[in-house]
């Protein structure tokens, strides 16, 4: 019965998910439509709000095609794999209460985010193409560089919170949001999520015009959709992370549960409109600019942060005799 309440339970929190995952998809077209003076999607229903629905309906029934030399097992179980690390990830988010409470649960959204680039990897080696073994082999070394400047980012934060727990994190925001003290290591981690997550300016895992949209290249249908929806489900899922950890979480509604949801969501939705505006603003890297951003750039400032925060602590702890 436990685990029949725990499926229902599951079930329940993966909807909004997959809901909130469609109308990402319609948000993202008008916004950039009314940036760009022009309309959006407006024709398959009312504001063209069916939209989404015809998106997923058109590419659930086409065909699912394979490359006759591809290996079967991994090409389809890579597009299911990333799509359920992305879904799985939610059941850490204490949205007002964690559907998984633990103490470490930062350390594992590091850990399971990290597991995609298996799957990214997989679908690019099974295809057995040069393009998409190419395109995997350049999104796993963008994935693996930027998830070196989010994670030192995480630990100067976590060093001042002592806790890997996103709900101790959050607590400690009640009087003053994380992004006041720390704003360049929020301004690197919003940069960083945008390379983290394929968006523009920094979508260079799927760059037409000189890898013909990488590792997926020769997935169609259903599997390609999988990769789609576990990509904006990510993109929703970092936002609204970025929100719990710089933007207060639920405060400062946090007594009420229903208003600290709507809390969260608002600064979700708003991180959401900043990585449309930054589509809609600049224009793709080159890779060699992405990757030297990160390594020249970001890597010796987060060290150095990281380096000042912990000597801080351990001088402030020594003179309270803590230490």
């Amino acid at each position: 019965m436990i685990y029949i309440l725990f499926l229902i339970h599951s079930l329940v929190f993966l909807v909004p998910i997959l809901l909130a995952v469609a109308f990402l998809t319609l948000v993202e077209r008008k916004v950039l439509g009314y940036m760009q003076f022009r309309k959006g999607p407006n024709v398959v229903g009312p504001y063209g709000l069916l939209q989404p629905f015809a998106d997923a309906l058109k590419l659930f029934i086409k065909e699912t095609l394979k490359p006759s030399t591809a290996s079967p097992y991994l090409f389809f179980f890579s597009p299911f794999l990333f799509l359920v690390l992305a879904l799985v990830l939610w059941a850490l988010i204490p949205i007002p209460q964690p559907l998984i409470n633990l103490k470490l649960s930062l350390l594992l959204i590091l850990g399971l985010s990290s597991l995609a680039v298996y799957s990214i990897l997989g679908s690019g080696w099974a295809s057995n193409s040069k393009y998409s073994l190419l395109g995997g082999i350049r999104a796993v070394a963008q994935t693996i560089s930027y998830e070196i400047s989010l994670g030192l980012i995480l630990l100067s934060v976590l060093l001042w919170v002592g806790s890997f727990s996103l709900v101790d994190i959050i607590n400690l925001q009640e009087n003053c949001w994380s992004i006041v003290p720390l704003i360049p290591l929020s301004i690197m981690w919003f940069v960083s999520t945008l390379a983290e997550t394929n968006r523009a300016p920094f979508d260079l895992t799927e760059g037409e015009s000189e890898l013909v949209s990488g590792y997926n290249v020769e997935y169609a249908g259903g599997p390609f959709a999988l990769f789609f929806i576990a990509e904006y489900s990510n993109i929703i899922f970092m936002n609204t992370l970025s929100a719990l950890i710089f933007l207060g979480g639920s405060s400062p509604a946090s007594e009420v549960p229903i208003l600290a949801n709507w809390a969260i969501a608002v600064k979700a939705i708003f991180m959401v409109f900043l990585f449309l505006w930054v589509r809609a603003s600049y224009p793709r890297f080159r890779y060699d600019q992405l990757m030297h951003l990160t390594w020249k750039n970001y890597l010796p400032l987060t060290l150095g942060i990281f380096s000042l925060t912990l000597a801080v602590i351990i001088l402030t702890n020594s003179n309270t005799g803590m230490y």
